[in-house]
C-alpha cells in the first residue's frame, strides 16, 4: 500500500478500495507515479479504473465522495475539493488535424499495455496499484526513469504534436535527456495546428517550474522546433565580445542567464513569469545591434531598447497577456541601467525617476544579476559585477523603491484647499510639486506643506 499521509493520499486509497469491492481495479497512472518513483512531491493524482463502466465508477465512489463528470465523452470524474481525477482506459483514433482531432472510445476491459500506449513518454506510462503497490510497466518506463531519459512510448506520439513542447518542459523540469529516436520523430512534426493557449501553457510550465530550463530550449533547437521562434533562432551564432562573454554566442549566454534566474523565483506566478520571460528575452536586440567599433571589437549599442519589439513579438505569440508583455518589455529596455547608475554614482533623484519607468526595481535587480551570472567570466570578475547589483539593490531599498514607484505627496485636493481650481494650471503645479519631490526637496507630508507655503503660484489664493 502507499503510505496514507495527507487527506488526498488517504482518499486515493479509499477510492481504490471502493472500486475493488465493485469488481474493478483502480491504478495510479501518469505523472503521479513518475514523481512518486522519483521521490518528489505529488500534487495531482490520476486514477484509471479497469473493469467498470462510467456509471459503475460513479456509483462506487459517490456514497463517500462528491464527484463531477468533467469529461463524460471519455469517462473522467473529478473528486470535489481534492486533486484527484478518476478516468477510464480509452482508445484514441486520429480523425483530423490539430490537438483535438481525435475520436475517443472508453474501453473498460482494455489491456494495460494498450491503455499506456496512448501516453507520451515511457516515464509517464508506468502504473501502480495503490492498494498493493504493484508496479505495472509495459513500456519499460522505470529503466528510462533510472537513466533519466525521455523516450516516446509508441507511434501514437506523433498524433499529437503538443507532445514536442511537453518534451521541452519535461526536459527542463526533470533534467532528463531526450532519446535520439524521439528527437528524430519530433523533427517530423509541426506546431502549425496547435492552439496558442496550449503552446503558452507548456512554455509557462518550463519557465515557472523548470529547474534547468535551458535543457528544454536545447531540445527545442535539437529537434528543429526553434524555427517556430525566430527571435530565439536569431541568437544562435550571434557573436559577442569574448572579453565580456567568454561563454560564447548570445544563445549560450541566454540559456545560462535563464538558468540563473531560477534562483529568484518566489512562487508568485505573475512575478516569476515576468522575470523568467525577461531573462529569456533580455538580449533579443543584440542580433540587430551587432557591430564592430573602430578597434574592431564586437559591440551591440542600444541592444537593450532595441530588444523591446522582438520581445513583444515573441511574447504575444505565446500569451494574450498585455500586462505581462509590457512588464517584460520594460525590464528588457532597462536592464543595462543599474550597473551604469552605480558606476556613475547618480543621485537619488535618478533612482526615483527610474522607478516611475520601471515600477518593479526588485525584478530589474534580479534580471541584472541573472544576466551577469549568465557569463563564463571568472569568479573574481563575477564578484566585481555582482557588487554593482548589490549596491543598486541597497540604494533602491534605502529609497523604499523595491516594489513600487514613489507616490505623489501633493494631490489635487491639497491645491483645491488652497484655492486652485481644477484645470491645466492645477496640472502644471502638481507636476512641479512632484518633480520637487523626486529631486528630494521634500519627502514627507510636513515637508510637502512647507513647500506649498513657499510656492509663489499659491500666494494670496486662500
Amino acid at each position: 500500500m502507499i503510505p496514507a499521509g495527507t487527506k488526498t493520499e488517504e482518499a486515493v486509497l479509499r477510492i481504490a478500495e471502493l472500486i475493488r469491492r465493485r469488481g474493478g481495479r483502480a491504478l495510479l497512472v501518469g505523472g503521479c507515479v513518475r514523481d512518486a518513483l522519483l521521490q518528489t512531491p505529488v500534487k495531482d493524482w490520476d486514477l484509471e479504473v479497469y473493469g467498470l463502466s462510467a456509471d459503475a465508477i460513479r456509483d462506487a465512489v459517490s456514497g463517500e465522495f462528491s464527484v463531477d463528470p468533467v469529461g463524460m465523452s471519455f469517462g473522467v470524474y473529478k473528486v470535489h475539493h481534492l486533486e484527484i481525477d478518476i478516468a477510464m482506459p480509452r482508445r484514441e483514433s486520429k480523425t483530423g488535424v490539430g490537438h483535438k482531432g481525435f475520436m475517443i472510445e472508453t474501453v473498460p476491459q482494455l489491456s494495460f499495455a494498450e491503455a499506456a500506449a496512448r501516453r507520451d513518454f515511457t516515464v509517464n506510462a508506468i502504473m501502480m496499484d495503490p492498494l498493493t503497490r504493484e508496479i505495472i510497466d509495459p513500456w519499460n518506463g522505470q529503466a528510462d526513469l533510472q537513466r533519466k531519459i525521455l523516450r516516446h512510448v509508441s507511434e501514437h506520439f506523433s498524433e499529437d504534436p503538443l507532445r514536442v513542447l511537453r518534451g521541452m518542459q519535461f526536459a527542463g523540469r526533470l533534467e532528463f535527456k531526450i532519446a535520439p529516436e524521439t528527437v528524430r520523430l519530433c523533427r517530423t512534426l509541426s506546431q502549425d495546428e496547435l492552439p496558442m493557449e496550449r503552446i503558452g501553457s507548456e512554455w509557462e510550465k518550463l519557465l515557472l517550474h523548470g529547474t534547468t530550463p535551458s535543457l528544454g530550449l536545447r531540445f527545442l533547437r535539437d529537434c528543429g522546433w526553434i524555427r517556430y521562434y525566430p527571435e530565439l533562432h536569431a541568437l544562435v551564432g550571434c557573436a559577442q565580445s569574448p572579453v565580456w562573454h567568454p561563454e560564447g554566442d548570445v544563445w549560450e549566454h541566454t540559456l545560462l542567464a535563464l538558468d540563473a534566474a531560477v534562483r529568484f523565483r518566489t512562487g508568485n506566478a505573475d512575478d516569476d513569469l515576468v522575470l523568467m520571460g525577461a531573462a529569456l528575452c533580455h538580449d533579443f536586440g543584440k542580433p540587430a545591434a551587432l557591430a564592430r567599433n573602430a578597434a574592431g571589437m564586437i559591440v551591440t549599442p542600444g541592444h537593450d531598447w532595441m530588444g523591446q519589439e522582438p520581445a513583444e513579438t515573441f511574447m504575444t505569440r505565446l500569451w494574450r497577456k498585455t500586462d505581462l508583455v509590457n512588464e517584460v518589455k520594460i525590464l528588457v529596455a532597462n536592464h543595462m541601467k543599474p550597473a551604469f547608475m552605480v558606476l556613475q554614482r547618480v543621485p537619488d533623484r535618478t533612482f526615483r525617476r527610474l522607478a516611475l519607468e520601471v515600477p518593479r526595481l526588485d525584478l530589474l535587480g534580479n534580471l541584472v544579476e541573472s544576466d551577469i551570472r549568465g557569463t563564463g567570466n571568472t569568479q573574481e570578475s563575477l564578484d566585481g559585477k555582482l557588487n554593482l547589483v548589490q549596491e543598486f539593490r541597497r540604494r533602491v531599498k534605502d529609497l523604499k523603491l523595491d516594489e513600487k514607484p514613489p507616490d505623489p505627496l501633493i494631490l489635487g485636493r491639497h491645491l483645491l484647499a488652497r484655492g486652485v481650481p481644477p484645470g491645466p494650471e492645477m496640472g502644471k503645479i502638481l507636476k512641479r510639486c512632484f518633480d520637487a519631490q523626486l529631486d528630494g526637496v521634500f519627502s514627507d507630508e510636513s515637508g510637502a506643506q512647507s513647500f506649498l507655503d513657499r510656492m509663489p503660484e499659491l500666494t494670496g489664493r486662500q
